[in-house]
């Protein structure tokens, strides 16, 4: 491996059988100079970049960094591996030192951004999420910052990404913030808060994450007569409301329309999670 350039004390451009990459090594600008030989005993880690304009924007945010924040990019990506059980994209490291760049900036003048998706990604994505909790308590010592648990949402993401590519990503995404729209047009429409550890509030959620793939992948149940939907209506008439609410919403954004069947079956689960207790709020 031949050095081409060094970007600091630690990380260098080198080149092997025509191809460039970024490797960190400890005091590398000491030791070696351009064109030289470089030992792979040397090397702790090399990126490998599948285009030039992301080594040429790696090379600038390594060379702009200190030593204290790649040892936390490298920690950072092995614990997750480790937790995930699954090797990291070298593009993985280039978007979390992005990442955590930025954040450092950020927390240095106290401006913090609040993510529109903790919830579902504490639900839905609870060891990723884990791995985004060890980011920032690394990074809160690191920095002597105290970085917002938001954070670890936004990290989380990112390795979400491992498994994942972007337009699947982007659609989950997506399935997450429609749960929540329905989730909320529950809420709010019977004023309550719900116990998300109860037995009934994981059916619902579980129905709903059904009732999304339905709806988008337009696999909604027979519009029959339903003698049941009548007797249900009746019975639930404030569920039936709500549900009617959850209709004009997926009309809006699936250009869908609900069956009597999914009638029933929602406005089921919808009294099962909110039926009235002595503390509304405790339901």
């Amino acid at each position: 491996m031949k050095v081409k350039k060094i970007l600091n004390n630690n990380v260098a451009i080198i080149e092997k059988g025509g191809h460039e990459s970024i490797v960190y090594a400890p005091g590398v600008s000491f030791k070696f100079k351009k064109g030289q030989q470089i030992n792979e005993d040397d090397v702790k880690k090399t990126y490998v970049l599948d285009s030039s304009d992301r080594l040429e924007h790696f090379s600038y945010l390594l060379a702009n960094t200190d030593e204290k924040t790649i040892q936390l990019l490298n920690d950072l990506v092995a614990h997750g591996e480790k937790l995930l059980n699954r090797k990291a994209t070298d593009y993985l490291y280039l978007a979390l030192l992005d990442h955590i760049s930025f954040a450092w900036k950020r927390g240095e003048k106290g401006q913090y951004i609040r993510s529109p998706l903790s919830w579902e990604v504490k639900k839905f994505y609870p060891t990723y999420y884990e791995i985004g909790v060890y980011a920032i308590q690394k990074m809160r010592k690191c920095y002597e910052i105290d970085f917002p648990e938001d954070e670890a949402v936004s990290i989380a993401l990112h390795f979400v990404n491992i498994e994942e590519d972007k337009s699947s990503l982007n659609e989950r995404i997506e399935d997450m913030e429609t749960l929540r729209d329905i989730l909320s047009i529950i809420k709010y429409n019977f004023n309550m808060t719900f116990d998300e550890t109860s037995i009934n509030y994981m059916r619902l959620v579980t129905h709903l994450q059904y009732f999304i793939e339905r709806v988008k992948k337009e696999g909604m149940y027979n519009d029959e007569e339903s003698v049941l939907f009548q007797q249900v209506k009746t019975i639930y008439p404030e569920s039936f409301d709500v549900v009617h609410k959850i209709e004009i919403y997926v009309k809006d954004k699936f250009k869908q329309t609900l069956s009597q069947h999914e009638y029933t079956y929602l406005m089921v689960h919808i009294n099962r999670v909110t039926e009235r207790k002595e503390n509304r709020n405790d339901v």
